[in-house]
């Protein structure tokens, strides 16, 4: 039997092939990563010194490599390949961007950020059976700007760390021990979850353990997994930073 094919899905031209192409998924991240870095940078000094934790792992690799200069280096890196890639993009598609593109990639963001809670909560409230509240309160050791800055961050760097990274290389590494591509995928995806879940619970800033809150974190990794797999990096970047926006505007 023939495949299903939707002309307007899968068109190279198409919205939603554009957008997840380097050349605008990766521009369209970009304004995320200054917001969080020039925060960051305007909040560096005294007890308001805090930074997203998947933006201090990712950097602490580049520490141990080059001390001093390991964050320099990997804000270069970071930074040279994503306009090495949307270069590369740009050349292999004629060298026009499109507006309107971008404007979807904001709304399409804009709506998944609203719906998201909603059913991430839903799912979660069905595998446990309780009913609790869907927004977690924020951390109250924090003042608002500085929650506005891990928030961000969270979609720029908990994306690149739990998605690209982590889940790429467990899936990577499973394939290299034998297994088929999906259930290499799927076992990526779900370990990748149960990760991404515990992180929250590190370091001095991390919340405190609840059986919720763990399986509310880890129904979210499975969703943003999927949502990078159907839509790339930069939809889902936008996404978890609006919502994670959100519960700030509504505390």
């Amino acid at each position: 039997m023939a495949s299903l094919r939707i002309p307007a899905l899968t068109a190279p031209g198409s919205y939603w092939q554009a957008s997840r192409a380097p050349r605008y998924s990766l521009l369209f991240a970009l304004p995320l990563l200054v917001f969080y870095q020039v925060l960051a940078l305007l909040l560096a000094h005294g007890p308001r010194s805090v930074r997203n934790g998947a933006d201090v792992i990712l950097q602490s690799l580049f520490v141990a490599v080059a001390g001093a200069w390991g964050p320099t280096l990997f804000m270069v890196c970071l930074i040279g390949v994503g306009l090495w890639l949307v270069a590369r993009d740009i050349r292999a598609h004629g060298g026009r961007l499109r507006a309107r593109i971008f404007a979807g990639m904001l709304a399409e963001s804009l709506l998944l950020g609203l719906v998201f809670g909603l059913v991430v909560s839903g799912v979660t409230t069905g595998v446990l059976g309780l009913l609790q509240t869907l927004a977690l309160p924020p951390d109250r050791q924090l003042d608002w700007w500085t929650r506005l800055m891990v928030s961000l961050g969270a979609g720029i760097y908990e994306e690149l760390l739990f998605r690209v990274v982590l889940v790429g290389a467990l899936a990577a590494l499973a394939r290299a021990l034998g297994w088929r591509a999906v259930p290499a995928g799927v076992a990526a995806t779900v370990m990748g979850a149960a990760i991404f879940s515990a992180f929250h619970y590190l370091g001095p800033y991390g919340d405190r353990l609840q059986v919720y809150s763990f399986v509310f974190r880890m129904v979210a990794g499975l969703f943003f997994s999927g949502l990078y797999l159907a839509r790339g990096f930069g939809i889902t970047a936008w996404t978890h930073a609006l919502y994670d926006v959100s519960l700030l505007l509504l505390h």
